[in-house]
């Protein structure tokens, strides 16, 4: 077998039995500095965020050793217990536990076909604002999404909206804009099957990734990170 290919079969490996694991972050983020590096952050970046997650799934991926990666699992550990409190809000480890992605339900957050956020989301959004005030060192990327409805001139203007509503709401709250971007990914990343009414509810959603900025990564380099 080639050099490359052995080395691919090996991070899979690698990929398939941390995932099966009911490890919890720390766990995980050590067992990939010793796996790989950035090529195991680079793949998995790219499959949780639809092909686009490769370059800050690499910047995660390039940093994580033994003990770096134990000091990110166990901080967005922390941070993943807060958040699971939130109602409304599911909430999971990605990136092999170097980052949280926190789905919210589109209908929990807005009337069909409108972008404005109703009184439950904000109570939801509140609280998930206060989570990431009281973890500052994050970047957050927040992505909206619909079903498949309509045309793409109606559903990507739309989710755009949905996924800068939810910004400029926790902008509100006091979190930086500056560590936050948003996307609108229209009817492009289904998770259910659109031919049914369940399917296309849950494809109505906004998806929110939160992963280390540059200041937590160096932190957990120096081995310093609380």
């Amino acid at each position: 077998m080639k050099k490359g290919n052995v080395f691919a079969a090996l991070l899979l490996s690698a990929v398939i039995i941390l995932g099966g694991c009911n490890a919890s972050n720390t766990a995980k983020g050590t067992g990939i500095g010793a796996g790989g590096g950035a090529a195991v952050g680079a793949g998995i970046g790219a499959l949780i965020n639809g092909g686009k997650g490769a370059a800050w799934g690499a910047g995660i991926g390039a940093v994580v050793g033994g003990a770096a990666g134990a000091l990110i699992g166990n901080k967005m550990d922390k941070q993943k217990a807060e958040l699971e409190k939130i109602q409304g809000a599911q909430v999971e480890s990605v990136n092999e536990g170097q980052a949280i992605k926190v789905t919210f339900e589109s209908g929990i957050l807005f009337a069909t076909n409108s972008s404005t956020l109703n009184q439950v989301s904000k109570n939801s959004l509140t609280q998930f604002a206060n989570s990431l005030k009281t973890n500052p060192d994050t970047d957050v990327q927040i992505y909206g999404h619909t079903d498949s409805s309509g045309n793409d001139q109606i559903n990507i203007p739309l989710s755009q909206h949905r996924a800068q509503s939810v910004m400029d709401y926790l902008v509100g709250q006091g979190v930086a804009a500056s560590r936050m971007t948003f996307q609108g990914m229209g009817a492009s990343q289904p998770v259910a099957d659109n031919s049914t009414s369940a399917g296309k509810a849950q494809n109505r959603r906004v998806e929110v990734y939160i992963t280390p900025n540059q200041k937590m990564i160096q932190e957990a380099q120096q081995g310093t990170l609380k």
